[in-house]
């Protein structure tokens, strides 16, 4: 691995660099991603049965007391209740999206990796080649060991950057659609409270 590493030339250290980062970027989404994280579904139920039965207060106690991103967006609309369901609606919204950004945060330096990588390993072989022209100008045709050189860090470079773009390409798609499914269900559960929330209000008039 560390003789692929120096026969690449200088361009194999940004490339190792570039997997490293999206390892870690990853692993890191794949561990915030977390359905029991987003959307605790007992959670969601014990809300919900609070407000149908029109206890606000311990509704927002419960929010209060869970660090999910659906318990957050909850306690947005149940701090404005008193205020009128349009005040409701407008900070469920406002707080879904903020958390919706924080879901998909660093989702969009997967696939600049993706994109960079290939892109270094091309330097890497427009190098080598380059190497191996001024080995032939130098050596001419009949001195290998330089020319071998030259190509071996063309094509190592090459593989390199494909080996991690493609990867890294399919790991920012997974992330994205599972944080894209998340925030959509998100917003189905916001929905589905304010619903309750006005029939509630309707029932108690």
């Amino acid at each position: 691995m560390i003789d692929l590493l120096i026969k690449g030339g200088p361009f194999m250290y940004p490339i190792v660099f570039c997997s490293v980062v999206a390892l870690a970027i990853f692993m890191e989404r794949l561990w915030v991603l977390r359905r029991k994280l987003i959307i605790p579904k007992d959670f969601i139920i014990k809300v919900e049965d609070l407000v149908q039965r029109n206890k606000i207060a311990d509704a927002i106690f419960l929010c209060k007391g869970n660090s999910s991103s659906i318990a957050r967006t909850f306690l947005a609309g149940l701090k404005n209740t008193g205020r009128g369901m349009w005040l409701v609606k407008e900070a469920i919204e406002e707080k879904g999206r903020r958390e919706g950004v924080i879901l998909e945060r660093n989702i969009g330096v997967l696939l600049t990796i993706a994109n960079l990588s290939p892109l270094l390993g091309l330097l890497g072989t427009v190098s080598g080649m380059i190497k191996t022209f001024n080995a032939i100008s130098v050596y001419g045709v009949d001195g290998p060991a330089p020319l071998a050189g030259g190509i071996a860090e063309a094509l190592i470079t090459t593989a390199a950057g494909l080996l991690v773009a493609i990867p890294t390409l399919v790991a920012y798609r997974f992330i994205l659609d599972k944080a894209q499914i998340l925030i959509f269900e998100m917003e189905e559960s916001s929905i589905r409270l304010v619903d309750t929330m006005e029939s509630t209000k309707d029932n108690a008039v």
